[in-house]
């Protein structure tokens, strides 16, 4: 069975960063797509970046040159770097496999002013 399991989020202040991982389970990682999502309170849930088996990445245009998505196949797990943290990046973000449409628990990113 696919297992996704995040990590890593947290309380900032404007301008820290903060790393996400997402380890996976169940699956050949190395050959699957992977993305991160994230969901403010009152929001639909968006995407925020993916990571194909080649190591191509997409952002959404909010986070451009602040977060980087990364994926180290030894370990089975993919990480979303973010810098320069913004209060309405405040949101659970979630990692995703979209071939078999699994989410992971989440985790909770807070950025105070």
């Amino acid at each position: 069975q696919v297992q996704l399991v995040e990590s890593g989020g947290g309380l900032v202040q404007a301008g820290g960063s903060l790393r996400l991982s997402c380890v996976v389970s169940g699956m050949t990682f190395s050959i699957n797509s992977l993305t991160w999502h994230r969901q403010a309170p009152g929001k639909q849930r968006e995407l925020v970046a993916s990571i194909n088996s080649g190591g191509s990445t997409n952002y959404a245009d909010s986070v451009k040159g602040r977060f980087t998505i990364s994926r180290d196949n030894a370990k089975k797990t993919m990480y979303l770097q973010m810098d320069n943290l913004k209060p309405e990046d405040t949101a659970v973000y979630y990692c995703y496999a979209p071939r078999y449409v699994r989410w992971g628990q989440g985790t909770q990113v807070t950025v105070s002013s």
